[in-house]
Formats: C-alpha cells, sequence, structure tokens
C-alpha cells in the first residue's frame, strides 16, 4: 500500500473527526462562553485525557504496538491473538482498579491540575462522573493498535468522531435539558463524554470481530494469573515502565501549566483549550496521521534489520512535515484572528475572548513543526524498542518549559504558557533527531539543503500573503453576518492553499518523491 493513500486515509478521517471537534467547541463556547463553568469542565475533562494520554494513547500504545507488529512479524498471527488476549486481560483488570481510585480521588486531581478554579465544586462533580472514560479509551488504544498492524487504519482514526456527535447532542439537548430540571446545564457534558466512549469501544470491538481479533478478556483470578505469566505482558510492562516516565514528563508539563492558567484570571484555561482546538487540526492531520502509518512499518523494518527501509521511512515522514507543518505554522501566526473570530466569536464568546485566544495560538504557531516533527521522530525510537531516550529528552524539556515560563508568563500572561511548550518542542525534536543521526539509524537523503531552502522560501511569501489579507476585513464586526464571514475566511483559506501550490510549483519541487510503497 502507498504510504501517502495510508496517511491520507488516516489525514481525511481525522479531519472529520476534528471538524465535528470543532463544531462540538464552537456550540460549547457559544453556549457557556469561556466562564466559570467552562474552566471547570475544560479542567475536569483534562484530567481523565491526561490520564488516557499517559496510559493508552502513550506508554502503553509506545510498548504495545512495536511489539505486536514484530511478534506478527517474526511469530504469525496465532502467537499475536495469544498476546492480545494476555494484555487484553491485565489491561481490563487494571482499568477497574484506576477508574475506582479516580472517581474516589477526583478532589485531590482537580486541585492538582487547578486549584484556583471558581468552580471547583463542579469540577469535582464533572471529574467522578468522567474518570471511567480512561477505561473505554484504555481499550481503544488496544483495538486500535491491532487495526493498524493489520493495516485497517480506517476504523480507528474515525471513531472519535463518535465522542464529538455524543458531546454535541449533550450540548444541544441534554445541556437545556438539565436546566429544566434545575440542574447544572454543564454536567449533561459529562454524559455525552461518557456515552461518546462507550460507542468507541463498541465500533473498534466490531471491527475486531470481522478480523477474527476480538480479545478474549478473562475476568476469573485464575485466567488474571495465567495472563500475568505471558512473556508478551511481561515484555509489555518493561517497556511500559520507562514509557510511563517518559509521556508523564509531557503531562506533568501540561498539568502544570493548567494549574498555572487557573490563578491567571477566569477565562485563561478556556482561551487555551480553544486556541488548542485549531493546532489540533495540522498535528492530527499530519502528525497523528504519520505516526499512525510509520510506527508499525518502521517495527517491522527493524524486525527485518533493513536499515535502508527503516532510514527512508524517517525521510519520507520528515520531508512532508517540513512540506506541510511549516506554511500551517504560518496560518496560526498571521491569520490566527480571522480564524478564531469565524469559529468561535458568537454567543457568550465575547471579542475580548476572541484576542486572548489568539494570543495563546501564536506559541502554539512557533511549536508547530516540533510538535508534528516528534511524531515521527519518537517512533524511530519506540521501534527499536528504546523507550528510555526519549524519556531523558522528556525530562530535560520539562524543565525547558517550566524555565521558559519563568520568563514568559510574566510577559505574556496565559500566552506565554503556549509559548514555552512551543519553544519547547523545536528542542525536544531537535534533541530527537540529533540522536537518531548520531546512532546512523536515520540518515538523510540527498538533496535535503536545496528541498528545506525552497519550502522556507515559500511559506514565508505565504506567510507575506496572509498577514496582508487577514487585515482585508473587520472580522469581528462582520459578526452580524456570519455566513459572510465564513465564506470569506474559506476564499482565503482556499486561496491561500492554491498559491502555495503554485509556489511550490514555481520553486521545482517534486512532489512524487513522496508517492513512496512499503
Amino acid at each position: 500500500m502507498s504510504l501517502i493513500r495510508a496517511a491520507s486515509t488516516v489525514s481525511s478521517l481525522t479531519l472529520l473527526s476534528r471538524v465535528t471537534g470543532l463544531l462540538r467547541d464552537q456550540l460549547m463556547a457559544g453556549i457557556f462562553g469561556a466562564g466559570a463553568a467552562a474552566d471547570a469542565f475544560h479542567v475536569a475533562f483534562r484530567i481523565p485525557n491526561l490520564f488516557r494520554r499517559l496510559f493508552a494513547e502513550g506508554a502503553f500504545s509506545q510498548a504495545f504496538v512495536p511489539l505486536l507488529a514484530r511478534t506478527r512479524e517474526i511469530d504469525g498471527d496465532a502467537a499475536t491473538r495469544d498476546l492480545v488476549d494476555a494484555v487484553a486481560t491485565v489491561l481490563t483488570w487494571a482499568l477497574v482498579l484506576v477508574s475506582a481510585a479516580g472517581v474516589m480521588a477526583a478532589p485531590v486531581l482537580v486541585w492538582m491540575m487547578g486549584s484556583g478554579l471558581q468552580a471547583f465544586d463542579t469540577a469535582v462533580v464533572l471529574t467522578r462522573w468522567m474518570f471511567p472514560y480512561i477505561g473505554c479509551m484504555s481499550l481503544v488504544a488496544l483495538c486500535a493498535g491491532v487495526l493498524n498492524t493489520w493495516r485497517r487504519f480506517a476504523v480507528p482514526a474515525a471513531t472519535p468522531v463518535l465522542l464529538n456527535l455524543a458531546m454535541i447532542a449533550a450540548t444541544v439537548w441534554g445541556a437545556p435539558a438539565f436546566q429544566a430540571w434545575g440542574l447544572e446545564p454543564i454536567y449533561a457534558l459529562a454524559g455525552g463524554v461518557m456515552l461518546g466512549g462507550l460507542l468507541q469501544v463498541t465500533v473498534q470491538l466490531l471491527a475486531l470481530r470481522r478480523l477474527g481479533m476480538t480479545p478474549r478478556i478473562g475476568l476469573a483470578p485464575s485466567s488474571l494469573r495465567a495472563a500475568w505469566r505471558h512473556r508478551g505482558v511481561r515484555r509489555v510492562l518493561q517497556l511500559m515502565a520507562p514509557a510511563i516516565l517518559g509521556v508523564s514528563v509531557a503531562q506533568l508539563s501540561l498539568l502544570i501549566n493548567t494549574q498555572i492558567a487557573s490563578q491567571l484570571a477566569v477565562g485563561a484555561v478556556s482561551w487555551i483549550v480553544y486556541a488548542d482546538r485549531l493546532l489540533e487540526f495540522p498535528t492530527a492531520l499530519l502528525g497523528v496521521a504519520l505516526g499512525v502509518v510509520l510506527s508499525p512499518r518502521l517495527a517491522q523494518a527493524q524486525a527485518r534489520a533493513d536499515r535502508e527501509t527503516y532510514s527512508a521511512l524517517l525521510d519520507w515522514g520528515l520531508r512532508l512535515v517540513l512540506l506541510l507543518a511549516l506554511p500551517c505554522a504560518m496560518a496560526l501566526l498571521f491569520f490566527g484572528k480571522p480564524m478564531v473570530a469565524v469559529l468561535f466569536h458568537y454567543g457568550a464568546f465575547a471579542a475580548a475572548d476572541v484576542d486572548r485566544t489568539v494570543w495563546a495560538l501564536y506559541g502554539n504557531g512557533v511549536g508547530l513543526v516540533g510538535i508534528i516533527a516528534v511524531k515521527v521522530l519518537a517512533p524511530g525510537y519506540f521501534a527499536q524498542q528504546d523507550v528510555k531516550t526519549p524519556m531523558r529528552i522528556g525530562l530535560l524539556v520539562l524543565a525547558v518549559t517550566q524555565a521558559l515560563n519563568l520568563v514568559f508568563v510574566p510577559l505574556f500572561s496565559h500566552a506565554g504558557l503556549t509559548l514555552s511548550i512551543g519553544v519547547a518542542a523545536l528542542v525536544n525534536a531537535g534533541l530527537l533527531l540529533a540522536g537518531l543521526l548520531r546512532r546512523r539509524t536515520y540518515a538523510p537523503a540527498a538533496g535535503w539543503g536545496l528541498f528545506a531552502i525552497k519550502v522556507v522560501v515559500a511559506s514565508a511569501l505565504l506567510a507575506a500573503a496572509l498577514h496582508l489579507a487577514s487585515g482585508q476585513i473587520d472580522w469581528i464586526g462582520m459578526q452580524v453576518r456570519p455566513a459572510l464571514r465564513v465564506a470569506w475566511l474559506a476564499a482565503m483559506l482556499s486561496g491561500a492553499a492554491a498559491l502555495y501550490g503554485l509556489l511550490l510549483t514555481a520553486l521545482r519541487i517534486d512532489l512524487r518523491q513522496f508517492l513512496r510503497r512499503v
């Protein structure tokens, strides 16, 4: 299968997820604004998401997916089924215990992430309702790992849409119903989160059933003991130990930054969340797609000791990152206000909220290339079952992030938090790249220098055009004509994409080099 075709499949379905996620956030911003209740929900939702990234999509996926791909490549499908069954059994038991502990410890967790919240008690209730979401998403990560190893990329990429649809329904119909019953309307969103998690698990299990790979989860203590003794489970746990520390570094940074934001001003958490929503489009469409496609193939190349293919895969991914992430960064930096105004400036989301969200967006733009590059570079280590090196780099990046906070937050308030993360992401990517080059597991193909110069020139010209276009319209004043405002935004972004394509053609960048098959 063509790598670009596989990545495009994941990217297209992820786009659908991000569009529905954007609609979800637009509705939430219009109804709840950036007030105390919205801050409470965003903090409470970040808590299970923090654990999800730490265990499910983080340490667990980093340890499980390369081992799964290697097992299938060397030992065959039967051994792979045994591994999946054993891991699923241990994972399920662990999730029950973690979910129960999280519900009981909700006040402590909220205090650790947002002690400055005005609606602290509301955040505690929301956390208790939503914490079991981590159980759903951990099982989703298991299913997605199997499906991606079998090169069934569509279902894992599409299922996040179900969460967004469930939350949209909760916002549109659930919140008014809760208000009519005398309950806090924001509580309806917690029900939407849990419904979305259950729907995602169900759809992925049905997809595994069609492959004949439905996990057989042992619920008896004897089944747990047998699964615990499986050598694959032991290996996953061995790899997870340093991976947890490595992933926890990024999540600890998020926790600290959210805590700082909760102390700055009412709305600061929400401004950062809405800025992150725009960041998620390029990171998901490009970074996540590349990581999903490359991870199992890098592991398979490593299992075959095929160093040439291994290096070529990394080179392909990094060139694509520069080609597509750099112009996206220019859009965030030079066309941020039009996008934020058109997407969020409705109802309770005021013009002042637009300006503060745009400031948060600038930091995201600075670090975008680094954030996406890490999605390509980190699998280069995980495929070698090396999780310790990214962990050590992550510890250094955490120190860099917090040191930058000391400088940037007094200067730029909440925007300093996103700027610190952006600069640290560039440091992270640079150190990961330097390590791969030093090991000689990655050798850049010929022509990198000229390719990079051409992309930078095209992106700089694009930035100038976007900056000029952004000042031609009163994006805030046009709130009274939302359809026209949306049309102008769509036309300008389409024109920017066309301009970038013409610039690439004029600079003679050969896009056929990305039509790689493996």
